[in-house]
């Protein structure tokens, strides 16, 4: 059996013997839209629960609008002009316009990326700007949530007379989905406040995970930050299949910050949903290829969205270029320094929250569960040693040792493009 998989911007072929019952678990999504760009003029102008987005910004000294950063598939070149039409429409001037790059801790976009994220001739004839969320005095406080996380926001954004965030909707590993209040926090939210909602608090919470919204803990208190920062109008997408980096839209949701955003969860949530009739003995799955399995970090987001699937006590292999290697500094040392996943996850419960600790500890409740196994050829191979499972240098060979590693006839779920497969057992999902 021939199986492509989506990995870095090419792909790869597996070749996978007869012996076992082999389930592909495709991407599914809704067929394109016809008309991208009359869906996006028709949300813009009968958005969910708020007046047309001319009328929300009459009136306003200038707007801020928040677009995610390179590692995320959004259409923002598709999305943002006429968004930016609307609102010089309504009389604000494009010198008060600010359009940020929702970086949360990941590294700033390049001029090269600004570009490619919001397109040359935006770029050209607009402010836009990085977040530096460890820049505590470029963040505004705004108080502590209920909970007690306390709330500090760009303050280019909380200054702004208008607050938009522009998004698309997939399955995230922590707060159910991605899009709306994500664009805010930790999108444009300074460490202090990322530190606390990536703590184990809300990472050992088994609700905070891929396709959970209703009781996700995590999901609630971004909401909260999200009003507190005073979210007035978002525009959040949902794609379709298609090449890694360009892919096609098939929904537009936009208007209110929960509601709109709501529609557009069940709608992807629909779409998406794939079950299984019983767990899996082993999982062959990706990080959906270029951008997300730019780095070792975000890779790691394949292997957490196939543990739903998965029996205890089984294997899953992960397929992931990782051409800018392992990740931020932080976790990288992360890393190199802990060649224990037991070891790592018992320190943390007792040490103050470091940078980019909660991906590492996301893949450590995985590993107390179920053998990894790794194809990342990008991530240099000082760190191979170091992971918490063994490395092939190539997925062939990977897939080989996986396979020779299970029983005859043992179920082998392949998941093509990761992350983007929302996949649960029926009796669970």
């Amino acid at each position: 059996m021939r199986i492509d998989l989506a990995f870095g911007k090419t792909g790869l072929t597996l070749d996978l013997p007869p012996g076992f019952q082999y389930r592909v678990l495709e991407a599914r999504s809704a067929r394109p839209l016809d008309d991208a760009a009359g869906a996006i003029e028709a949300a813009l102008d009968s958005p969910t629960g708020t007046p047309p987005l001319v009328e929300l910004a009459r009136g306003k000294r200038g707007a801020a609008i928040s677009v995610c950063d390179i590692t995320r598939p959004a259409p923002n070149r598709q999305v943002l002009p006429p968004v930016l039409r609307r609102l010089e429409a309504a009389g604000i001037p494009r010198e008060n316009v600010t359009i940020l790059i929702a970086t949360g801790l990941h590294r700033p976009a390049t001029e090269a990326e600004i570009r490619e994220i919001v397109g040359e001739s935006v770029a050209a004839a607009y402010r836009v700007e990085n977040h530096y969320a460890r820049d505590l005095a470029s963040h505004r406080h705004l108080g502590s949530t209920a909970g007690g996380t306390p709330v500090y926001i760009d303050e280019r954004f909380v200054a702004a007379g208008l607050h938009i965030t522009l998004g698309f909707i997939e399955p995230h590993l922590m707060l159910g989905y991605s899009g709306g209040r994500k664009l805010i926090a930790p999108g444009l939210a300074a460490q202090e406040t990322i530190k606390v909602l990536h703590s184990p608090r809300f990472m050992r919470d088994a609700r905070a995970c891929e396709g959970s919204i209703e009781d996700n803990p995590l999901h609630r208190e971004l909401l909260e930050i999200a009003r507190m920062a005073r979210h007035d109008f978002l525009v959040d997408v949902a794609l379709a299949r298609g090449v890694p980096g360009n892919r096609p839209i098939a929904g537009v949701f936009a208007g209110d910050a929960v509601q709109a955003h709501r529609k557009g969860v069940e709608f992807v949530s629909r779409v998406m949903l794939e079950n299984l009739d019983e767990p899996v003995d082993a999982v062959i799955t990706t990080s959906a290829g270029y951008p997300l399995d730019l780095t070792f970090y975000q890779a790691l987001k394949g292997v957490t969205a196939a543990q739903h699937i998965l029996k205890p006590g089984g294997k899953i292999l992960l397929c992931a270029a990782c051409e800018e290697g392992c990740g931020a500094p932080e976790f990288t040392r992360m890393v190199a320094e802990n060649a224990s996943d037991r070891g790592f996850m018992e320190k943390i419960l007792n040490e103050p929250v470091v940078v980019d600790q909660w991906q590492l500890e996301k893949l450590g409740l995985v590993t107390a569960r179920a053998e990894v196994l790794f194809h990342v050829p990008g991530l240099p191979p000082q760190y191979h040693a170091g992971l918490w499972g063994r490395s092939f240098d190539t997925a062939q060979a990977a897939a080989d040792a996986l396979l020779a590693s299970l029983k005859p006839g043992s179920t082998v779920a392949i998941i093509p493009e990761g992350p983007y497969v929302l996949a649960r057992v029926a009796a669970a999902a």
